[in-house]
């Protein structure tokens, strides 16, 4: 007997719970105090569908406080809500079968293989088909790469093990939207290549992934948005990239020539300097190819020519003047 069909496995979620163009995630004044501490103040997020939006901030900044909003989790101490633009949480059981979540790592049984505690998860709910269950298992286990220890017990799971188990509760069913918090944590590199090519893959198809993370190299390497938390708010957001264009990129030219080169580039109308003993200018909206051949038709003999664009941490340092390690 074949396998089930992919789309048999994951039949169309039903007509789009909005128009096309509605944004996934919208907040206003969303508010979380503890005692007199604002944990989360005043955030203010527009999520594009069919994103893969990063979430980003250091340790302690109201990443995980704010998902847990979003789910219904907690309540708000004050703001407003809206997945796919129904109000959270009045329209928790029309809006959150249509979202996978993984937040702070699985909760699973530890004497139960992760087969076992896939099962029971997918029969606790109303949307899990019984007949397709078996199939739909199988092929989220293979997705994350868990197939091969299935029928090992949960407690002999390794933390990026867990992780990846975690993931594939998510994927059970059809999805318009996943919200994941750290997904790779406790993974070693190849593991976090796969997550990572498993959420193009669901872009892809569609999906809007809403990514949190304080690990920013990897962030820059999947997402389409971002947003910016420190100390509980909201620093920026945009596509990633208009953050990364708000910091120039810097051209940086070796050269025994230093102050030929510093003449011909400011004649191009660059505002050059020599730093260190190397000539350094902004980009702008030149083309580094027209510098080069500027510079070497000039008489310029170049040992070495290097643009640096800014990351999104020297982003969140220059609009905060702190590091990215900073915690409440």
């Amino acid at each position: 007997m074949s396998a089930p069909a992919v789309d048999q496995l994951h039949p169309s979620a039903g007509e789009p719970l909005v128009p096309t163009g509605t944004p996934a995630i919208v907040t206003e004044g969303l508010t979380k105090r503890f005692g007199s501490v604002a944990v989360v103040d005043q955030l203010a997020l527009e999520v594009p569908a069919g994103s893969v939006f990063g979430f980003l901030g250091p340790n302690g900044s109201g990443k995980t406080t704010t998902i847990r909003m979003l789910l219904g989790l907690i309540s708000p101490s004050a703001g407003e809500v809206e997945l796919f633009g129904r109000p959270m949480p009045s329209a928790s059981d029309e809006v959150l079968p249509q979202v996978g979540a993984l937040v702070e790592g699985p909760a699973c049984y530890p004497w139960l293989t992760g087969k076992q505690n896939l099962e029971r998860i997918d029969a606790a709910g109303p949307h899990g088909e019984r007949s397709t269950r078996p199939a739909r298992i199988a092929l989220a286990l293979e997705r994350v790469g868990l197939s091969a220890a299935q029928d090992k017990k949960f407690k002999a799971y390794s933390l990026g093990m867990r992780q990846r188990l975690g993931l594939a509760s998510a994927l059970l069913r059809p999805r318009r939207m996943l919200i994941l918090d750290e997904p790779t944590n406790g993974m070693d590199p190849q593991g976090t290549r796969e997550i990572r090519h498993l959420i193009r893959e669901l872009a892809a198809d569609g999906t809007t992934v809403f990514l949190s993370s304080h690990l920013l190299a990897e962030i820059e390497q999947v997402c389409t948005h971002v947003a910016m938390m420190s100390l509980g708010k909201l620093v920026t957001q945009g596509s990633l990239a208009a953050l990364q264009g708000a910091n120039a990129a810097r051209v940086e030219v070796q050269t025994d020539d230093v102050g030929r080169a510093v003449e011909i580039l400011r004649s191009l109308g660059l505002e050059a300097e020599v730093q260190e003993g190397n000539v350094r200018a902004e980009l702008g909206d030149r083309r580094p190819e027209d510098l080069s051949h500027a510079l070497v038709t000039g008489g310029v003999g170049l040992r070495g020519f290097t643009i640096e664009r800014p990351s999104l941490e020297d982003t969140f340092v220059a609009l905060t003047g702190e590091g990215f390690d900073v915690a409440r």
